[in-house]
């Protein structure tokens, strides 16, 4: 036993070998998996009567009211239901429309498309801006000791991330909310403009944005944060003037179903959302302490993050920290949205290659990384939660990191050769 718990310490298991290994198998596994999808179904539904890419089907009917001139009509559940029904036949299971109006111009344009087409499109652009971002980050570094196994292999890796096979499987947003928080984050002290206008694109889905004015503001990031502000203002004159003033209040009153309904009363399944308010309310805790379980971590989160991004740690630390924080900060997180750990794993394992892997570090970076394949189904099956613990050891281990190495400068503001 003392054995295996020093292999795991030392992350002399996590060997370049295993690493492809399991990389080709998943990425094996999922291509015969779509396929026999793709093959069984109509090209609207699955074998099942399921819309193919399940949640998309929300995104597409609710453009379709857009199209028809009633961009408020998604946001009253009855209708959005009977829309959907009206596409994908009276079997169809009720997806309800949850975004802010900043996304119903999209949804509009994906509307004007046949939805097998509009399907293919939406998932294949937001993947490629994902991968994109990812791109990014690495070529941020300085070439670290294991820079050629990174450079040979990042990519099967971001691939084959689980979460990548998650967020296909439902069609949903995860890539695009990847792409605009690690993009953000690569190009911060490079185009702070830039970066603050896809931080303000984060405003269509505004829980993952919680923290990040904050770690702006106490860093003296005072360019991006206005070029966010400003996006965001823009946006919400661009969306009344489109769509008219009637859609505001009819996303208030929509944000209260969603709360109660899907979030509170767990309408959408404890198992689904990955969130210290879900940990709490699987358990049988009441709404209550759910509420006060969260907003402790929220807290104790956006603290330990305003001390980190004051430190001399290093950006990656402090990117990673972020991305984790926010997601651990919302009671309203799904296994989809998993893909944020995407950006969090390249910030750190550029940093940690660069300067050396630490105990237990390449376990957790490991773990992470497989976490989404396990996130709904062993909650479903035990109640045993284990994305949201996973992301509170890693958060720590930033923070523990971090304050030892309190003295070191920040290698990610050197300039350095590009990874190819």
């Amino acid at each position: 036993m003392t054995g295996f718990v020093d292999i795991l310490r030392s992350g002399a298991w996590l060997t370049r070998e295993r690493v492809r290994i399991v990389t080709f198998a998943l990425l094996a596994a999922f291509v015969l998996g779509a396929g026999f999808v793709a093959v069984t179904s109509d090209g609207l539904n699955d074998r099942f009567g399921r819309p193919l890419g399940t949640d998309f089907s929300n995104v597409y009917a609710a453009g379709t009211y857009v199209l028809d001139g009633e961009a408020a009509a998604p946001f009253y559940p009855e209708r959005q239901f009977a829309r959907e029904q009206t596409i994908f036949g009276k079997a169809a299971q009720f997806y309800g429309w949850h975004y802010p109006p900043y996304f119903l111009g999209l949804a509009a344009l994906l509307a004007t498309m046949p939805y097998w087409l509009a399907l293919i499109l939406w998932q294949g652009t937001t993947f490629v801006f994902y991968v994109l971002s990812i791109r990014a980050i690495l070529r941020l570094s300085p070439a670290p000791a294991g820079g050629e196994a990174i450079e040979t292999m990042w990519l099967p890796v971001a691939l084959a991330f689980p979460a990548v096979f998650v967020n296909l499987g439902q069609a949903h947003n995860g890539f695009l909310t990847a792409a605009l928080v690690g993009g953000a984050l690569a190009l911060l002290d490079r185009r702070p403009i830039l970066a603050g206008i896809l931080i303000g694109c984060l405003a269509y889905k505004p829980q993952f944005g919680l923290l990040i004015p904050l770690v702006l503001a106490v860093s003296g990031r005072w360019r991006a944060f206005a070029a966010a502000a400003a996006a965001v203002l823009l946006m919400t004159l661009a969306v009344t003037l489109a769509f008219g003033p009637d859609v505001w209040p009819a996303f208030l009153a929509s944000a209260k179903f969603s709360r109660t309904v899907v979030l509170e009363q767990g309408g959408t399944g404890w198992y689904k959302i990955q969130s210290v308010f879900s940990w709490g309310r699987m358990w049988g805790g009441g709404i209550a302490l759910a509420y006060t379980l969260q907003g402790a971590v929220t807290v104790a989160v956006a603290a330990a993050l305003a001390w980190l991004w004051r430190s001399p740690a290093t950006f990656a630390v402090k990117a990673a920290a972020l991305v984790i924080g926010c997601t651990l900060a919302t009671p309203y997180s799904l296994d989809y949205d998993l893909m944020l750990l995407a950006p969090a794993i390249a910030f750190l394992a550029l940093d940690r290659s660069a300067r050396g892997f630490g105990p237990w570090e390449k376990t957790i970076l490991a773990v992470m990384w497989i976490v989404p394949l396990l996130a709904r189904s062993v909650p479903q099956a035990t109640l045993i939660p284990l994305a949201v613990p996973v992301m509170l050891l890693a958060f720590a281990a930033l923070l523990r990191r971090a304050m030892s190495e309190n003295a070191t400068p920040d290698f990610w503001h050197l300039t350095a050769p590009r990874l190819k």
